[in-house]
């Protein structure tokens, strides 16, 4: 890996003032692609600021109906949290199944939800809850945060201190995944809420995106059947070595008909 100047800051504010000015710096959360990354020169940061030395913003608590989950919180903490299990029990089930256990145990939520990778599982159940994401200098909606590969609608130096996702009447994740990487291949979270049914599809394309026609489908009949013929365009999807678009186009369908079914149970 290239040289860089390492820094653990021990509060937000130190973070924020220490990322001003430095185009090149990065944020680094578990580390579990950012590492790498380093470790294979694909990267030439001036500076990694480590937030693992900032206690205050890990944790989970429940507010009112919405479980708010810190940005350092492990994927690991979720996963056995008795309040997201209580709450959302499809979150925790999701926060299981991420990577293998040495992920879990360093891999955090706001660190994937801000790198914004396409085969990452959290961005699906960011979109398809219609979660709010704080960060040091505001708030984002769920909807129009995620932009394209690896790209969100961060600015410069904007840290995410915690997601917060509403309960919603039902829920489920179901994913396809890697069998090396653990991935999603595609990956589709499907609430109904009080606003309405969201699908949402991850693996799948270069962003995590939502399938109108099969909410609309759903909001009439909340089952499988109502979205059987329902069909995902390939053109835009993702096609590589372990799957090709048309795989995953047709593996959107399965997902979320299994995960409408999870949901009913």
């Amino acid at each position: 890996m290239y040289d860089f100047a390492y820094h653990r800051p021990k509060s937000l504010a130190d973070a924020a003032n220490l990322l001003k000015g430095k185009e090149e710096a990065r944020v680094m959360s578990g580390g579990m692609t950012l590492i790498p990354t380093l470790k294979q020169r694909l990267a030439r940061p001036s500076d990694v600021v480590d937030l693992g030395g900032i206690k205050d913003l890990a944790g989970i608590k429940v507010e009112g109906s919405n479980v708010v989950i810190g940005g350092m919180t492990r994927h690991a903490d979720v996963a056995t949290s008795k309040d997201v299990k209580s709450v959302i029990p499809a979150l925790a089930e999701l926060a299981g199944h991420i990577g293998d256990p040495q992920v879990r145990n360093r891999g955090t939520i706001g660190g994937s939800v801000a790198n914004s990778d396409p085969a990452a599982d959290y961005p699906a159940a960011v979109v398809a809850l219609g979660a709010t994401i704080t960060t040091n200098t505001g708030k984002h909606a769920a909807d129009g945060f995620f932009k394209g590969l690896f790209e969100t609608a961060l600015a410069d130096g904007e840290i995410i201190t915690s997601v917060s996702f509403p309960k919603p009447e039902k829920a489920a994740y179901m994913k396809f995944p890697n069998p090396a990487s653990r991935y999603a291949m595609v990956g589709v979270f499907v609430a109904k809420t009080a606003g309405g049914v969201r699908v949402a599809v991850t693996g799948a394309g270069p962003s995590v995106f939502r399938v109108k026609a099969m909410e609309d489908a759903l909001a009439k009949n909340f089952t499988s059947d109502a979205i059987k013929d329902i069909k995902v365009p390939a053109d835009d999807l993702n096609s590589d070595i372990h799957g090709s678009a048309e795989y995953r186009a047709h593996l959107v369908t399965v997902m979320a008909r299994r995960a409408v079914d999870a949901a009913n149970k």
